[in-house]
């Protein structure tokens, strides 16, 4: 009846592998790891309510390997549990969908959307889940969108302000008029619904579109939420960023907007900033760094708003500049925040600069499902630090820390921190010039996750004309284009045609992958082998495409990572190896010689997650032809496939 695909399902980019499902078998192929489960039985003809008790007890695995069909509706209960479910991945949610809008004689969006109103925001689980449906409901066509605005129109007033603000922003694509967008923000919550739906648009063309009204909105607000909402939204709107740095930077002195208004300035490029704006700005927050106390300074919004003065002290005049960095000295050190960027195994800082022999503090906020350290090299040890962490394993590395060598190449490094953990350096850069690295040094991170701590003797001179260090893995490619499917997929069959084997082979080295998988034979254990893939996709290019640049599409339950959090408040995360009534067993590292086992009184709860354990904008620095260098490669090694 109503076979549905979303547009735009995800803006997910692959990296390092090319069969996201596939390559979420961290052990190999044959491991005797593996987890065996068996078919559970569920019984269907029961009430509802023994129904949801029986699949509410099912982990996602055992969830996915129940019978279901979209020809009976005595399947409704599975596909809406799967659809609601923490940690599942994209393809299963979709096929819900679509199974759920023939069962129920309705449609993707009403769906989709109903689903998200049952969902409880205040719990962060099914809040994320939430988001990842907001995510594929925004990718729906248009016209697919305005033919449920009425529908669309009436969740706008749910109770459950995430589902309303989620419908807004459906609306907005959609497209209203003038007059209809003022009937859509006539009050304060439908305002603040409105200010929410603007961070949620995909394009940044559709965010720019309500510019003009959020800054009505914005300096007609007499509500401190409010504003504080509007001036989040602007920091998503990339347009007219002069203006707005302008019309923000004053707000600074307002202690109830300040924190909002920090974070919107820091997204505003510094070419963009005013210099008379950007002076009263730096010397307010100089003044305020005086004044807030010791115990105070620790907190994410002092640390912003610091960030934020270091930033504008390369624009006000350099006898201003050294004065008031000689008084920020005196009572707080350089803070660098640095945080892990979700799904992309890479930091968001890829380099900064430090004044040498001067104090200086980097904080890392990991973002990410996987756990995370950040460890500073001497200059040009990047690589033998990562190998050598390799080797030290999770046990007995330098100071104690996991994957950290012993190694006078070393000079500073954390623990490994958990996801939505933070972990802080406070240390004495080096008196020495130069370019200093920093790296993850969780098996195989370092390929992707890496930076320059850049040591300088005047660091004010080097802020009014910073100069971008040497990538310290050799690597000279930059951001082309964030691939989608619909990119290159009509394209596909010519794209491939023509191409030199040998040319792909050595993209496919140089883009990691050859540090996964292994190709006839050749290459990393970590994820299958990839001579057959062609094979085994029966020649579905489209497929594997997908793959390569949808990571997260599909991520079977039997290889999803697990977040443990324990009742003492550790972290623990992995692939699950086994589970009975009294441990758990996780794989926490592809390099894992040992499991870790987690008795079961101790754990607080665990949660699944929906996303591939491979990153993804990897293929986002690589061209069109190259991609399709890569997989002309691919189907070259397993002629027996046919396209």
């Amino acid at each position: 009846m109503r076979n549905f695909a979303f547009g735009c399902l995800l803006t997910t980019l692959i990296a390092i592998p090319v069969c996201g499902q596939e390559h979420g078998h961290t052990t190999g192929e044959n491991s005797s790891s593996t987890r065996k489960v068996e078919t559970p039985k569920v019984f269907l003809d029961k009430s509802p309510r023994i129904v949801a008790y029986q699949l509410k007890r099912l982990d996602n695995q055992r969830l996915l390997m129940v019978e279901r069909k979209k020809t009976d509706a005595k399947y409704i209960p599975v596909y809406e549990a799967i659809l609601a479910r923490v940690g599942m991945s994209p393809q299963f949610r979709l096929e819900s969908i679509n199974a759920l809008a023939e069962l129920k004689d309705s449609d993707p969006v009403t769906i989709t959307m109903a689903t998200i109103d049952n969902l409880n925001a205040s719990k962060g689980n099914e809040k994320r889940t939430a988001n990842q449906l907001a995510r594929m409901l925004l990718g729906t066509k248009t016209e697919q969108l305005k033919a449920k605005a009425t529908f669309l129109l009436e969740t706008t007033q749910s109770d459950n302000a995430l589902a309303a603000a989620i419908a807004t922003a459906a609306l907005l694509i959609s497209g209203q008029s003038d007059a209809e967008l003022d009937k859509l923000t006539e009050d304060t919550a439908s305002k603040l619904a409105f200010l929410d739906a603007i961070t949620m648009l995909p394009e940044a063309a559709q965010r720019n579109t309500f510019r003009t009204r959020v800054v009505k909105l914005l300096d007609s607000s007499s509500s401190t939420e409010l504003s504080n909402a509007a001036i989040r939204s602007l920091g998503f709107i990339p347009i007219e960023p002069a203006d707005s740095f302008s019309r923000l930077a004053p707000l600074i002195s307002n202690d109830k907007l300040r924190a909002a208004t920090v974070r919107t300035l820091l997204t505003i490029p510094m070419k963009e900033r005013e210099a008379n704006a950007s002076l009263v700005a730096t010397s307010f927050l100089v003044d305020l760094a005086e004044k807030t106390p010791a115990a105070e300074r620790t907190k994410a919004s002092f640390i912003d708003a610091m960030q934020l003065a270091d930033q504008l002290l390369a624009i006000v005049p350099s006898d201003q500049a050294r004065s008031f960095r000689k008084r920020l000295s005196a009572v707080t050190v350089r803070v660098i925040r640095i945080k892990t960027v979700e799904e992309e195994m890479r930091y968001d800082i890829p380099y900064f600069a430090v004044e040498a022999g001067k104090s200086v503090q980097i904080v890392l906020e990991n973002h990410d499902l996987m756990p995370h350290n950040l460890v500073v090299t001497v200059p040009e040890a990047l690589k033998e630090v990562a190998q050598l962490g390799l080797q030290a394993g999770p046990n007995n590395g330098w100071k104690n820390l996991p994957y950290v060598p012993e190694s006078d190449k070393v000079l500073q490094a954390t623990a490994m921190v958990p996801a939505d953990q933070q972990a802080t350096l406070t240390f004495t850069a080096p008196s020495t010039p130069g370019e200093y690295p920093y790296v993850c040094t969780f098996p195989q991170h370092w390929y992707r996750m890496y930076g320059v701590m850049v040591v300088v003797n005047d660091l004010d001179a080097w802020l009014k004309s910073p100069v971008k260090p040497a990538n310290p893995i050799g690597s000279n490619r930059s951001f082309v284009q964030a691939w989608k499917v619909n990119d290159l997929k009509d394209e596909l069959d010519s794209g491939i045609r023509g191409r030199s084997p040998e040319i792909g082979k050595r993209l496919f080295a140089e883009a990691s992958c050859a540090g996964c998988h292994k190709m006839r034979g050749e290459g990393g254990a970590i994820g299958p082998e990839l001579t057959d893939v062609f094979a085994r996709w029966k020649g579905d290019r489209v497929g594997i495409l997908r793959e390569v640049l949808e990571p997260s599409h599909k991520v079977d339950a039997k290889y999803v990572m697990q977040r443990i959090l324990t009742v003492d408040g550790r972290t623990v995360t992995g692939v699950l190896l086994s589970e009975d009534d009294d441990k758990v067993t996780l794989l926490s590292n592809p390099e894992a010689k040992e499991p870790t086992v987690i008795l079961q009184d101790d754990i607080e709860a665990m949660v699944p997650s929906s996303v591939s354990m491979m990153p993804k904008a990897l293929m986002d620095q690589y061209t069109k032809d190259e991609i399709f260098e890569v997989l002309a490669y691919l189907e070259s090694v397993a002629p027996q496939s046919k396209p």
